[in-house]
């Protein structure tokens, strides 16, 4: 991609809570059109760096540059332009899902938003003019997304968007990201879901105690850091028995036996996960 298509970059961000330093030396760039996938367990910085990205923090070193603009002269103007899921829904109960939207439309100034076309883009149609107070967990959720997308952001952070939603419902979620990025929006993701974070994410950033310990496209990283196996299930006695068997020339002679001995039922390939290959680096899982 071209430097002049970076909607998001930051330089070597470092902040710390008192003596404990939460995030030390992160450096990235997020281009327009772009999911990046910020992946590390709890704990690991990502929501510190998060905060830092959308000015709720000011880092103690480092610098932030987002659409041009410096995060440390320009923030307001910056806060403009960017959509916010969080962890936390801070909507308002009393109101209405259609009235939530109209609220924070008119904190951007903003008065010809089509609001029932974006509570229909989340499957709140014929939820709107509920009462919040009376929405699933699901459903919150739901309206949260719907709210980040008020201002039409250039950028785009995410995090743990499909928390508590149905398959169908995460699904159309996902599908919501990737037209978001699709129209151009840079996109910052952050999410426990491996299989969520592969399936959306142009690139990956393993995030650990503070630290970026690889950034690339997850297909790269499970081809040049996790380990292929594959699962061969055979029976045995009338018993079925599963073996592992990893992809490799010390593997080759046993799952040349496991196939051709008798009983065999199935064999399947299965390449390396992101969980892999953050454990590779990290030494430690994503929980």
């Amino acid at each position: 991609m071209a430097t002049n298509d970076v909607a998001l970059r930051a330089d070597d961000l470092r902040f710390s809570y008192g003596q404990r330093r939460a995030v030390d030396g992160v450096s990235f760039a997020v281009h327009r059109g772009e999911t990046l996938g910020l992946l590390g367990p709890n704990g690991a910085g990502k929501s510190t760096t998060i905060k830092m990205l959308i000015g709720l923090l000011t880092p103690d070193d480092g610098s932030i540059e987002v659409l041009g603009m410096d995060m440390a002269s320009r923030r307001t103007d910056i806060q403009g332009r960017v959509g916010v899921v969080f962890e936390e829904k801070n909507l308002y109960p009393n109101l209405s899902g259609r009235e939530n939207l109209a609220f924070f439309a008119r904190l951007f100034g903003l008065r010809d938003v089509d609001l029932d076309g974006l509570l229909a883009r989340v499957g709140l149609a014929d939820r709107g003019r509920d009462r919040v107070s009376g929405y699933s967990k699901g459903m919150r959720q739901r309206l949260t997304v719907a709210r980040a997308l008020v201002n039409r952001p250039d950028v785009l952070f995410l995090d743990e968007p499909t928390d508590g939603l149905d398959p169908v419902s995460a699904r159309s979620i996902r599908a919501l990201i990737r037209e978001e990025a699709g129209r151009g929006a840079a996109v910052v993701l952050t999410t426990h879901d491996m299989h969520e974070a592969d399936a959306l994410s142009d690139r990956v950033a393993f995030i650990n105690d503070g630290r970026i310990l690889a950034l690339d496209a997850p297909e790269q990283l499970k081809l040049s850091h996790g380990q292929p196996t594959v699962r061969v299930r055979r029976r045995v006695n009338g018993a079925v028995e599963e073996s592992v068997v990893t992809v490799d020339a010390g593997g080759a002679e046993q799952l040349s036996a496991l196939v051709g001995a008798e009983g065999l039922l199935t064999v399947h390939t299965e390449e390396a996960t992101l969980e892999d290959v953050f454990v590779h680096f990290a030494g430690r899982g994503l929980e």
